[in-house]
């Protein structure tokens, strides 16, 4: 047994003794539905912005994204996250933090579906609405498992089933025992040594090769790399541009994300929320990514392992592995406990958002319709989807690994997930907070311009589609990043045109569902003037 091992599986156990010993001493919070799902909408500022901060960031970002990202762009990779800290979290929890919390209570909305039905009186556009993230976050979930198998493979030598099982299996025991207030709760923990993990870690890499100026300036001369990797925006500004667009803009889209601020306690909650997630992301986002730009200083090792091909086409997910592999013990086993916890907290965010979507927008109404279903059913009906997905989500992320290795579908249907979630739902959900002539057709219209868009980019990923001889078409789909960015701003500008061509189509009582925005509230003099 290694240094490596003897010091991670303690590490483990206790991981995982915390992680259920959470979710079963949660158990009495997660009764009724509202509970279960929402918290009982009195979640305080640091457990909800941990939610958040770890749902954002998982494994993928870590292990995958930093890899990537930091191998194309260097040291300018790290405005992918500053952009995800300014634009994805602070500037987020400052437009929809308030007004989502406000209008969702107002109307009684337990989930995004759930609020498109009762913001724009449409049961179909729930329906419609549920269907597109049951579609498109089931492969988002099973991709959560791809940055783990690397790591545990090198120190463990497990089979990636295992590995995956494992977590599945963890995951599922405390969410489905403690609803969201141990999703939360466990997030917090998971967060602290996320943070804990990623400053570690850095400090590590930079001593390893001599501190920060000694490793820019050896990035600054290789000659895999040179100076533009050392610039300001890197060797190709416009590409990064779109992913700094898409994986901070995104999250304003998606149900798992905007999800945390239905919960939150109170006013003071949500500043205090703002500020925590905000530097939450500067370290961990930022941190990733940063580490990720010194990826080919590790070029001639990656190489000598065979995860850089003849071709020159490069094995991404090894890259952190490969900078890491020759760290203390100590620090290994940190980083394998920061990516499971890392993983963990977002897979329980998505089943929990999944599982309570199909519930409560699907499953419920359909039965109301021959019987009444009780809160203690809906709970029983929830945390029997949360095994459904979970279950779901390891089983595809297993046959990827295995027999649909070599699956282009399945591969970019992943990638394509997170463009068409957000290019359907941000607009409509963003404006139907603050404008209120925003018709059901605009909402329409933005749920098949994103999906449409992105199964577009499917098609043209695994070849069934070839737009290479129209320019403007092929800058589109130069891969999902770059139509997902088009779907979301594009659904942006949409929304409004549609809606002021179909004001016909506008829910009534729209004054009464605003006015919560205008009731009347006490406060301290040191709040306001008065």
């Amino acid at each position: 047994m290694t240094p490596t091992m003897i010091i991670s599986i303690p590490m483990l156990i206790l991981f995982f003794g915390l992680m259920i010993g959470v979710g079963i001493a949660c158990r009495k919070h997660s009764m009724s539905v509202d509970n279960f799902v929402l918290g009982g909408r009195s979640v305080g500022p640091w457990l909800t912005a941990f939610a958040f901060g770890t749902s954002y960031f998982s494994a993928v970002i870590f292990v995958g994204y930093a890899g990537q990202f930091g191998w194309n762009f260097g040291l300018a990779s790290t405005w992918i996250g500053l952009g995800n800290a300014f634009i994805g979290s602070l500037l987020a929890w400052t437009v929809l933090g308030r007004r989502t919390r406000v209008m969702t209570q107002h109307l009684g909305s337990k989930t995004m579906p759930d609020f498109f039905e009762k913001r724009y009186d449409s049961k179909k556009l729930k329906v419609i609405a549920s269907f597109i993230v049951f579609v498109f976050l089931i492969p988002y979930t099973a991709s959560l498992y791809n940055g783990l198998s690397s790591l545990f493979n090198n120190v463990f030598s497990v089979p990636y089933w295992v590995v995956v099982v494992v977590m599945a299996v963890l995951t599922g025991v405390y969410v489905i025992f403690g609803g969201y207030m141990a999703t939360a709760i466990n997030d917090f923990i998971q967060g602290i040594i996320m943070l804990v993990g990623i400053i570690t870690v850095i400090a590590a890499v930079l001593a390893q090769n001599g501190g920060f100026k000694a490793a820019c300036d050896a990035l600054n001369i290789s000659a895999q790399a040179g100076p533009e990797f050392t610039s300001i925006f890197g060797p190709n500004p416009i590409f990064l541009f779109f992913v700094v667009m898409l994986t901070s803009l995104g999250t304003w889209g998606l149900p798992q994300m905007v999800g945390k601020f239905y919960s939150i306690k109170d006013e003071g909650a949500i500043k205090k929320g703002t500020i925590i997630s905000t530097v939450f992301a500067v370290i961990v986002a930022g941190g990733c990514y940063f580490l990720g730009g010194f990826g080919k200083l590790y070029y001639n090792e990656m190489a000598e392992s065979g995860f850089i091909s003849e071709t020159g086409a490069v094995m991404f997910d090894k890259v952190i592995p490969t900078m890491l592999s020759n760290l203390a013990p100590i620090i290994v086993a940190l980083i394998i406990v920061l990516v499971l916890a890392a993983s963990m907290s977002t897979l329980s965010s998505l089943v929990l958002t999944s599982s309570s979507t199909l519930t409560l927008d699907v499953i419920q109404p359909t039965i109301n319709k021959k019987r009444k279903v009780t809160e203690k059913q809906s709970v029983l009906i929830m945390r029997l989807f949360i095994v459904f997905f979970i279950a779901l989500s390891a089983v595809i992320a297993i046959l990827k690994d295995t027999i649909w290795a070599n699956s282009v579908f399945i591969a970019q249907m992943m990638g394509v997930s997170w463009g068409a979630l957000a290019g359907a739902f941000l607009a409509p959900f963003l404006y139907g907070l603050y404008w209120k002539k925003t018709t059901k057709a605009a909402v329409v219209a933005s749920f098949i311009f994103g999906t449409g868009l992105e199964i577009v980019q499917l098609a043209i990923s695994v070849g069934w589609l070839n737009v290479s001889n129209i320019p403007v078409l092929s800058f589109v789909f130069t891969n999902s990043l770059y139509s997902g960015v088009f779907a979301m701003v594009g659904g942006l500008i949409l929304v409004p045109i549609v809606s002021l061509l179909s004001q016909k189509t506008l829910p009534s009582e729209i004054e009464s569902k605003f006015s919560c925005y205008d009731a009347p509230v006490v406060t301290n003099k040191r709040d306001s003037l008065g």
